[in-house]
């Protein structure tokens, strides 16, 4: 099983941010909110820190998990685990040239989001109520 966290951030106008998987990597082309694999040992919050560091160029200060389930693709399982991010420092920006793009939650549905990630469209939408 392979632990993958996300985050969910917002801007001002009530869009989240997603971001298109690299060529070359698994379900390359598809859109997916940001994040990656936890590290061996690393607790899920530590991990979405790194992983947007990484990623995002911000500091995650706050952050609460929001839905986790497991996934089956044809080769691998996953147990996604999406958090809502309150509180950051920096702007994201695209750090690992990977493109990004603010969207609606009503968008969320014809942008090409990732299979697996739609469960999470009804949880964001529930916590943004």
């Amino acid at each position: 099983m392979i632990h993958v966290v996300a985050g969910a951030l917002f801007d001002e106008q009530g869009r989240v941010l997603i971001a298109q998987r690299p060529p070359g990597k698994h379900m390359a082309g598809g859109w997916e909110f940001p994040g990656g694999k936890v590290e061996p040992e690393e607790q899920a919050l530590a991990g979405l820190q790194r992983e947007l560091r990484e990623e995002l160029g911000i500091e995650v200060l706050d952050a609460t998990p929001l839905i986790a389930y497991e996934h089956g693709y044809s080769d691998r399982r996953v147990l996604l685990d999406l958090w809502l991010v309150s509180l950051y420092t920096g702007e994201a920006r695209s750090v690992e040239g990977q493109p990004l793009k603010w969207v609606t939650l009503d968008e969320l549905e014809t942008v090409g989001l990732l299979e697996a990630d739609r469960p999470m469209i009804p949880a964001l939408r529930e916590a943004r109520r």
